[in-house]
Formats: C-alpha cells, structure tokens, sequence
C-alpha cells in the first residue's frame, strides 16, 4: 500500500497528532506553561483558529482541482503574509522585498507554466453534449478556486498570529502547540464523518511517521524564524520548498527537466539567497 492511497484527512490527522504530542511534551520537559502567559492565551486560541481555517480549507481545494494548481493557489500564501504584516504588525515592506517575493512566485508560475496551460487547453475542449457538466464543473471548480484562495490569505494572517503569538508568549513552540490541540481533534472529526478510515501498512504508517516529524520541527523553526525575522522575509524563504522539489526530482529522474523548470528553480533559489543577504546584520550595517 502506497502513502497515496491513504485518505487525505487520515494523513492529516497523523501529522496533527504527532504535532500535538511532540510539542506537550517538549513543553512539559523544559518547564514552559502549556498554554502560555495568560496576555497570549487570546493571540494563541485566534492563531489555531485561522490555522485551522487555513488547512482545511487548502484540503478541500487539493481534493478538488488538480495538484498544480493547488500548489500555485498555496503558494500565494507569503504574499498574503507580507500584505497581512504591512495591515496588522505594522511591517514596512521595503521594494527589495517586494521584488524578491514577485522574483519567487514568478519561479512558481514558470516551475508549472506547461502543466497549467495543457490543463487550460484540455478543459475547453469539450463536447456539444457535455455542456451542462462542463457549467456544474466550472461552478465546482470556481468554489474550489476560491476556497484555495481563502486558505491562502487565512494562512497569510496565521503567519502573522503565528509570529504575534511567539513574541508575546516568548515561546514560538506554544503556537504550534496550540493549532494541535484544536487541529488533530477536528482532523479526526473529519476522517470519522467524511471518509472511510484505511488501516495502512507498516511502511506507509511508517513514513506518514517520519513525514509527521519532519513537519513538526519544520512549524517550530517556522515559528523561530517568524519571531525573529520580519514576516516578508520568512514567508519569501517558504518558495524554497517548491525548488528543492524540483531539483530533487530531477536528480532521482522522476521529474524530467525542461526549461521552464530549471528557469523557475534559478528565480527561487536567486530571491531566496537574496533574501538571506538582506538579513538583520545587513540592515543593522546599513542603519550604522
């Protein structure tokens, strides 16, 4: 049984129970209260509620259109970060920055430029006969559009609850915390009442393991770097995801390389290293 086979909730809840139980218990061993200053407790309880909104509402997107386009809809998430930064922390957004996140996002677009287009080009050839299918996907395919943009501007301001929360507890670790304890629940909520359950094999429950963990600290120096960072420059570094995939894949074959894939990761990678050269003992020279 491959991890692919296993419901798209299931591997959720995994992910948001391992959360859940690393972070108490690395709460509980190093003495942290569990929920936080009493000041945070508001910042953290809003934090988990728009974490929530924001991953099961890009679930219910991924479910719905096809991969490609959930992961560019998703990928505009640290733009709506930085816009929720300007709105809510105050954040000033210098054009360097600004340039950086269109450098990357442009990256993403060139990265699946060929596979939206054939997808845009399938779609329209349709039969006299299927139009009235075609008006019901079309309808089902703009709520899908729409709730993914939802999840990307909900997780753009959960950057900002995230980075808030961490600053005023003094403990990035609470907020990943506190989106566990309300997430795992309602991801089994969901697996109960709109999926069958699949019992996995040893391998397959072995890796939603080790991929469980690896999300688990990737939210905490997520949490880190959103405490002591500005938001457009964390949210910039998140397109480094989408190069490294690439690459990856075409190191192991499994991607076959194109131009617009290698033109995408060199965007993403030039924009992330830049961000990282603007970093705080830059600016700390610059104001000297």
């Amino acid at each position: 049984m491959s991890l692919w086979s296993i419901p798209l909730f299931e591997t959720v809840f995994t992910r948001c129970t391992v959360t859940l139980i690393l972070s108490y218990l690395w709460l509980r061993r190093s003495g942290q209260p569990i929920f936080g200053s009493m000041h945070a407790r508001n910042l953290l309880v809003l934090r988990a509620l728009v974490g929530f909104l924001s991953l099961f509402s890009f679930v219910y997107s991924i479910q719905r259109l096809p991969l490609s386009q959930a992961t560019v809809l998703s990928f505009t998430a640290p733009i709506m970060a930085s816009i929720a930064a300007r709105i809510i922390l105050r954040e000033k957004l210098k054009i360097a920055e600004i340039g950086g996140l269109a450098l990357s996002f442009f990256g993403v677009l060139f990265i699946f430029r060929r596979i939206l287009t054939t997808q845009a080009v399938s779609g329209g050839l349709v039969k006299p006969g299927e139009a009235i299918s075609l008006n019901v996907r079309g309808s089902d395919h703009m709520l899908a559009v729409l709730v993914g943009l939802f999840s990307s501007i909900t997780g753009g301001i959960s950057y900002c609850l995230i980075k808030a929360g961490a600053n005023a507890s003094d403990q990035p670790l609470v907020t990943v915390f506190s989106f566990g304890i309300l997430a795992s629940p309602a991801a089994g909520i969901c697996l109960f009442f709109f999926e069958e359950f699949v019992l996995p094999s040893f391998y397959s429950f072995l890796l939603m393991l080790v991929l469980s963990i690896l999300a688990f600290f990737a939210e905490v120096l997520l949490a880190r770097g959103l405490q002591l960072e500005k938001t457009s420059k964390v949210a910039n570094v998140q397109y480094i995801e989408v190069a490294l995939t690439q690459l990856w894949g075409m190191g192991l074959s499994r991607i076959a390389p194109s131009f617009g894939r290698l033109v995408g990761c060199v965007l993403i990678l030039v924009s992330v290293f830049y961000t990282m050269y603007i970093g705080p003992e830059k600016e700390m020279n610059d104001v000297a």
